[in-house]
């Protein structure tokens, strides 16, 4: 009882499709008397010229009796199987009629869900113990009631039918047979559409009844969508291992491309960010890898060790490592910076190359205040940059 009390939340969907999967579909049995009784009714009216006819016919030859029948039991066996040919004609479509309307009934009331679960054994149902639960619960003891409120009216109905009908048999008897079955049949029917009439209005209150109930039994506790959510998403232990694997393959996949920078940009010991760029392919320079601490120093390791030039210009390393994201250009407020920064790149190697002059100490670099995260005026102006990434 606790247990249902702390069930107040809607079963999500995925709630919904495993109960689905097991078989626990909202099903009305009223709409498929309902449906049951009205087809059934309609088919007779359908077929009522006809098969007035074959029935008159069917009396005939059955009460039709003489010398030869009653002196051989043969004939009356051969009879017995016309007859009973005859009857499953009758009555075989009729039941194959009610099982597609039964079907048709299920489905509109609850969708097609199809399963073998349903189907597999179930142990806990052997348990008398549990079953005896099940009995008294809350909603079989409401379905009984409502199956009994049913009977009841129908029962009410049927006997109003029937006492106002009285007269009506009793005028049947004088009759000849084939006016007998025309009248026998039209004050049928009439009890029929009110037998209809009844089981029409408890259908359209149970449809939704079910629904409701359905949905209800299925309502979830916190501690039930949470422990979904978990099994969705994974536990929290599991994510975490799975950011720091894709983190190690980021940096790893940074570090290959490290030898492919023109230079790499340090704040001594905190930030490394490495840059490319090629005047024929690129339009700007690129950032191939960035990192901070021990990624830094790996970084400036895998730079050293394929002979890429590394620079030590803190404002610069902290701005691009705050504002630009790796395999994208460089904010423009740094393209100054980074200018200064490749042709002095450009003159080592050539000086490297013995066709120049070894280049002057680098000029202080234009950095904007507002980019370098550790000036007080950064704060300022970051609306129009993108956010730090990679």
């Amino acid at each position: 009882m606790a247990d249902d009390q702390n069930r107040t939340l809607p079963a999500t969907e995925r709630k919904i499709a495993k109960a689905r999967e097991e078989g626990q579909v909202a099903r009305s049995r009223d709409l498929g008397h309902f449906a049951a009784l009205f087809f059934a009714g309609v088919a007779l009216v359908a077929v009522a010229p006809e098969a007035t006819h074959a029935l008159r016919r069917v009396l005939g030859q059955a009460l039709r009796f003489d010398a030869a029948t009653l002196a051989g039991t043969g004939s009356m066996v051969d009879r017995l199987s016309d007859l009973t040919l005859v009857l499953l004609v009758a009555v075989v479509p009729l039941g194959v009629l009610m099982m597609i309307v039964g079907v048709l009934s299920a489905v509109s009331s609850g969708g097609w869900n199809f399963t073998w679960k349903a189907m597999a054994p179930r142990w806990e149902k052997l348990d008398p113990l549990a079953g005896l639960q099940r009995m008294v619960s809350g909603r079989q003891v409401g379905q009984m009631l409502k199956a009994c409120l049913l009977a009841l009216v129908l029962g009410v109905v049927a006997a109003l039918f029937i006492k106002a009908s009285l007269g009506r048999f009793a005028h049947t008897l004088s009759l000849s047979l084939p006016a007998a079955f025309g009248h026998a049949g039209s004050t049928v029917w009439a009890g029929i559409v009110l037998l209809l009439v009844a089981l029409g209005a408890f259908a359209l209150v149970d449809v939704p009844l079910q629904r409701f109930l359905w949905m209800r039994g299925l309502r979830m506790s916190h501690q039930e969508v949470k422990q979904e959510h978990k099994d969705v998403d994974g536990s929290p232990e599991i994510r975490a291992k799975i950011k720091a694997r894709m983190r190690e393959m980021a940096n790893r996949r940074m570090l290959a491309a490290v030898p492919r920078a023109d230079i790499v940009v340090m704040n001594p010991e905190h930030y490394a960010v490495a840059l490319k760029y090629d005047g024929a392919t690129m339009a700007a320079p690129v950032v191939l890898a960035k990192g901070a601490d021990l990624m830094a120093m790996r970084i400036r390791d895998a730079a050293r060790a394929a002979s890429v030039p590394v620079l030590q210009a803190p404002p610069l390393a902290r701005a691009l490592y705050a504002h630009a994201r790796v395999d994208q250009e460089i904010p423009s407020a740094l393209f100054a910076a980074v200018a200064q920064v490749l042709a002095w790149v450009y003159q080592l190697r050539n000086a490297m190359a013995g066709q120049g002059r070894m280049p002057s100490t680098l000029p202080d670099l234009p950095v904007p205040p507002e980019l370098d995260p550790h000036d007080p005026r950064a704060a300022r102006g970051r609306g129009d940059l993108p956010e730090a990434g990679s």
